[in-house]
């Protein structure tokens, strides 16, 4: 708390006291419930991405953890939210997301993926506290396990290609090959890139691709579809690269292979040109993990931009904008493959949301090449690992149902980090 000499940091200087004053540290409850937020604390895991984590202290001694989208700036700004939150309830999780969203609106999306970390930690408090798990408190469960979508890579080195040719290194053995390891791994779902390289002298720049381009990216998908047949769900993923035109002829020509879903043909922020790709392809497009808000997600389906939606676990701004997400896209008929690129705690809180909702079908996992993924987080009920045969068994533990196993964390933490569990 600020001394009666310096300023209090958490009130916007300059402007006097805000009208709309979310902070309300004289909340009580029973004294069971009548607990504080006393720190947050932050670390940084070295994954296949970098994996923030936050830590939510109480004065009940039970804590909180969640995860942000990517770590660098927004662990910066989770650590700093801090003075917003000391003496605040957290089980007030509603109020404490607007909260933070009144205070840091300004700071865009790393202040959005800041507070899903911490709203999915006040989520592991409450269950903890009411010992009960997170899925419980959404509305309880549409179904027991949660499929997971292989985020899936294939090329060769440049010394088993001997070429630099991408054509050689993105060869449609090298694609089929790892579909094929990846449903003998148990999968049922998985994903490609389709945006890689094809021949060296394409100018990337202006976003379309030549018919040589197209035939190669259409090889690859035949391959795919030839090694692993039609029983498997298979995405495409275009990462936003190409014009309206260009993601038009090539959709067209994978029509036939009958895709689960064509993923971000065309920049996020486009979404004329997006509904226009949408209206003239006879197969689904997936749109959404640059999205982070309800608000945002209203926007996109009204205007027909999208049939399966992605929004992300990390960035969305919480569980419970996550379920409001989720509402919105099943009045228009959308149902939720989730964006994931998380550590098994982000990844478990989507399990979570993705239980309790009925509009889901799929969730993404990337880390295929961690071989200690699995092994980061222990489940508090039960056993058995995290993610099995393509699937992730809703933990029935308190709060999120997970820990994160402290030698691991600490093996694998970024320098600059320390452990925080």
């Amino acid at each position: 708390m600020a001394s009666h000499d310096e300023p209090d940091y958490r009130i916007p200087q300059g402007g006097g006291v805000p009208w709309r004053d979310l902070g309300r540290e004289e909340t009580h409850r029973p004294e069971e419930r009548d607990i504080r937020i006393t720190d947050i604390k932050t670390m940084a895991i070295a994954g296949n991405f970098t994996w923030g984590i936050v830590k939510v202290e109480t004065d009940a001694g039970v804590y909180g953890l969640g995860e942000t989208f990517r770590a660098e700036a927004a662990l910066d700004m989770a650590g700093r939210m801090g003075i917003d939150l000391e003496g605040e309830n957290p089980l007030d999780i509603d109020r404490i997301t607007e909260l933070l969203n009144q205070r840091y609106t300004g700071c865009g999306r790393i202040g959005q993926a800041a507070f899903t970390a911490i709203e999915t930690a006040c989520w592991d408090i409450k269950g903890k506290i009411l010992d009960a798990p997170v899925y419980e408190l959404l509305g309880g469960k549409y179904r027991d396990e949660i499929k997971i979508y292989c985020d899936t890579h294939a090329g060769e080195s440049l010394g088993e290609a001997g070429s630099h040719d991408p054509k050689e290194i993105y060869t449609p053995e090298s694609y089929a090959r790892a579909a094929r390891e990846v449903v003998d791994e148990g999968f049922d779902a998985l994903k490609f890139d389709l945006d890689v390289p094809t021949h060296a002298d394409t100018d990337t720049a202006n976003r379309r691709m030549d018919n040589e381009a197209i035939t190669h990216k259409v090889s690859l998908v035949e391959a795919v579809r030839d090694e692993i047949g039609y029983d498997i769900d298979l995405g495409m993923d275009l990462h936003w690269n190409f014009t309206s035109e260009t993601a038009v002829r090539l959709g067209k020509k994978l029509e036939p292979f009958d895709l689960a879903w064509l993923e971000d043909p065309v920049p996020p922020e486009r979404f004329e040109s997006q509904q226009y790709v949408r209206e003239k392809l006879n197969l689904p497009v997936l749109g959404g993990e640059n999205l982070v808000t309800a608000a945002e997600f209203n926007k996109a389906a009204s205007q027909g931009i999208m049939d399966i939606a992605a929004p992300d676990i990390n960035k969305c701004g919480g569980l419970w904008e996550f379920r409001k997400i989720a509402m919105i896209c099943d009045l228009y008929g959308i149902p939720i493959a989730s964006h994931n690129i998380s550590s098994p705690l982000g990844t478990i809180a989507g399990a979570h949301i993705s239980a309790a909702i009925p509009n889901f079908i799929a969730m993404e996992w990337h880390s295929r090449d961690v071989p200690w993924w699995n092994d980061l987080a222990i489940r508090t009920h039960g056993s058995g690992p995290i993610l099995e045969d393509g699937y992730i068994d809703v933990p029935e533990g308190p709060g999120l149902g997970v820990e994160l196993d402290p030698d691991i964390a600490e093996r694998y933490l970024t320098d600059d980090s320390e452990l925080i569990i």
